[in-house]
């Protein structure tokens, strides 16, 4: 066994996500050489703590000489993206506690009239290329603290505060407008190999879970065709992983090397869909669907995301930084028959979006 690193955890979770940062996108770049660089944007939160967004928006086309509907004058590969990272820390209010206990079932929280002292540090990212034919992905890798209030002298001497309850949560997913079983294939298979060495039930386990969390109630349907999705995972009782005779991370060190393990495994899951894709030829009517698709990923992360809620309660929240994950376009169309019509594209994506499937075998 490896020896426990001296460094905090929350020193740890922080190093680790700027260099996954600097590697998701730098594997972006290469993709579109030719696109302009990511924006580098550094930020620091006044209430505590900092970030870095690095965002990518495509070129206005003001003079409206470019045809949106022609993949040969389409002049980047994405058409928004963002991949940012996040190191903040401060005092939770009430409305933030209230809705925290909500999410946070499986795990209880102490109980703070004046607040919960809290640390914070993740990545999480939205890409959303131009052509139809190449999927959105998300992914998100966090650790949560919640703290011992401290006094001026213990904040201006450094001294780490004491943790009274900790967590890791992540997970990726991806949300095609047209279906590839071989995509689907090849972006579960990467997830689930970089599951598997930290426990047999945890790509199973949370490939369902992501199933359930990315639901669209009022539409009954997925938002994509799914990844993984965890949260609250500490050295306690879990309460998606009652069986604690079978293997799985358990102690602070293990769960971050999970969490890098899927982590690390997110360009070569997405990426090579993202080069295979984004040259397909598309017609007005699947660049159409596209943006219906896009519409539905908009219901979703207003409605239901308990990352967008927490963060708009958050005080000093980065409003950019949150709402980073909305397509740049996107469409809605009264009692549309897109998705409706058997034979059709777009209704085998929707199959599959009111079914999900599993696409590892075995697991």
């Amino acid at each position: 066994m490896a020896p426990t690193s001296q460094k905090p955890m929350r020193q740890r979770v922080e190093e680790y996500i700027n260099q996954l940062q600097d590697q998701i996108v730098t594997a972006l770049e290469e993709t579109d050489p030719n696109a302009p660089k990511f924006k580098r944007d550094s930020w620091v939160r006044a209430q505590g703590g900092s970030g870095r967004s690095c965002v990518f928006a495509s070129p206005i086309n003001d003079d409206n000489t470019i045809d949106p509907n022609n993949v040969q004058e389409q002049p980047t590969v994405l058409e928004k993206g963002g991949v940012n990272i996040s190191v903040v820390h401060g005092l939770l209010p009430p409305a933030a506690i209230k809705q925290m206990r909500a999410d946070h079932t499986s795990m209880p929280l102490p109980e703070r009239q004046e607040g919960l002292p809290f640390f914070a540090a993740g990545l999480s990212l939205v890409i959303h290329p131009r052509n139809p034919h190449a999927p959105t992905v998300h992914a998100n890798y966090r650790y949560f603290e919640i703290t011992e209030p401290q006094d001026e002298s213990q904040k201006e001497s450094g001294e780490t505060p004491q943790v009274l309850a900790w967590w890791f949560g992540g997970g990726s997913d991806l949300t095609p407008s047209y279906l590839y079983p071989e995509d689907a294939i090849h972006f579960h298979k990467t997830i689930s190999d970089a599951c598997t060495p930290h426990g047999p039930q945890l790509y199973p386990t949370f490939k369902k879970w992501c199933d359930e969390y990315f639901h669209i109630t009022h539409r009954n349907e997925s938002r994509g065709i799914g990844g993984i999705f965890f949260d609250d995972l500490n050295e306690g009782p879990h309460l998606k992983l009652p069986n604690n005779d079978v293997k799985r991370p358990r102690t602070p060190d293990e769960i971050f090397a999970f969490v890098k393990s899927v982590g690390d495994a997110f360009v070569p899951s997405y990426v090579p869909i993202l080069r295979i894709r984004h040259t397909t030829t598309y017609t007005p009517h699947q660049r159409r669907w596209q943006l219906i698709r896009r519409g539905r990923y908009v219901e979703f992360n207003l409605v239901y995301d308990r990352g967008t809620k927490f963060g708009l309660m958050t005080p000093g929240a980065r409003i950019e930084s949150i709402l980073m994950s909305l397509p740049e376009t996107a469409r809605w169309e009264y009692m549309s028959e897109l998705g409706n019509e058997e034979g059709t594209e777009e209704a085998e994506l929707v199959k599959v979006l009111r079914e999900p499937r599993d696409w590892v075998p075995g697991n």
